[in-house]
């Protein structure tokens, strides 16, 4: 490939400069959840799995053990260690969620 002057050198390659912003394309999720990692959730004093039933939870929400009947948040049920049970979740981190009251 060569590229072709005129004699004296003194005119420019290009006539216009490349736009900043030429050739490139941004894409970004509309996801506002981002997966931390995966954990099991096991009551702190018996050490039973605990099912969510499929909803989503918050740390701070009150959980119940199905078995012992002890009640505490759900960080104290949560193991993010490596998951030796068969029940594992999903921990997931969501961005600007605002939590409405159950009616």
């Amino acid at each position: 490939m060569s590229f072709q002057r005129g004699i004296d050198g003194s005119e420019p390659l290009r006539a216009q400069p490349i736009p900043e912003h030429a050739g490139m394309h941004e894409e970004r999720k509309g996801s506002r959840a981002r997966r931390l990692g995966t954990g099991t959730l096991a009551c702190p004093r018996c050490d039973a799995p605990v099912s969510l039933g499929g909803r989503a939870v918050s740390p701070t929400d009150v959980l119940d053990c199905p078995f012992c009947r002890h009640t505490a948040a759900v960080r104290d049920f949560l193991s993010l260690a490596t998951p030796t049970r068969p029940a594992r979740v999903q921990v997931r981190v969501v961005a600007g969620a605002r939590r409405r009251a159950l009616r």
